[in-house]
């Protein structure tokens, strides 16, 4: 299934941005809920709700999510910075916390 048809089956999320805290309670990313990133703040408040928290196995079904976006992320590291943050989670085995501001 390509992402803009897994998107759909999400729940939508209020706020302007869903912010990213690393465990030593740093933020150190912030998705805004606006044109060109909309997608990625879905997937994410998604993923923390479904989890509590986005950790590797979040990160796995966020890539899933991503479909073919994933695959160009892979090719381009850089071109898609929300969709590296997960791959690397999935590396790394840390964990993030989210807060929709």
């Amino acid at each position: 299934m390509k992402f803009a048809d897994t998107l759909k089956t999400l729940p939508e999320f209020a706020g302007d941005k869903l912010v990213l805290i690393d465990a030593a309670g740093v933020e150190i990313a912030a998705i805004a809920n606006a044109p060109g990133s909309a997608g990625s703040f879905r997937v994410y408040a998604y993923l923390a709700q479904q989890y509590g928290a986005i950790n590797a196995e979040a990160a796995a079904e966020g890539l899933a999510i991503f479909a073919e976006h994933t695959e160009d992320a892979s090719m381009h590291p850089g071109r898609h910075p929300n969709i590296d943050r997960l791959i690397g989670l999935m590396v790394s085995g840390e964990t993030l916390h989210a807060r929709i501001e």
